[in-house]
């Protein structure tokens, strides 16, 4: 019988909320239901924006047995959320938002930096 796991459409919205609609690990502004929220707002392409399409999180790895509840998971944006797990050794959430905050500043992160 297949595992089927709990939506995180619930707590990814609440998240969102929570976090003033900035990703947890870069702090960029995110977008839930069309791009083009980004894109007008900032003057950025939609390609770009794409990037930042609000994820939901699990701070603790649904593999390692993290709950798919409001205390596990935060919303990040698309690139944040896939580039975390593919890495070879998936770095603790507090390790990698400090490495992504560190290579926003030197704009060496994903290449977009908006400030509202």
């Amino acid at each position: 019988m297949a595992n089927y796991r709990k939506s995180l459409k619930n707590p990814r919205s609440q998240a969102f909320h929570a976090q003033h609609g900035r990703c947890y690990y870069c702090n960029q502004p995110m977008w839930t239901k069309t791009p083009l929220e980004l894109v007008s707002r900032f003057r950025i392409n939609q390609s770009q924006a794409k990037l930042l399409q609000c994820t939901g999180e699990h701070l603790v790895s649904h593999s390692e047995g993290g709950a798919s509840g409001n205390g596990n998971i935060v919303a990040a944006c698309r690139y944040c959320n896939q580039n975390r797990h593919r890495r070879k050794k998936v770095p603790t959430p507090e390790n990698y938002r400090k490495y992504v905050r560190q290579r926003l500043s030197k704009s060496k992160w994903h290449g977009i930096l908006l400030v509202s």
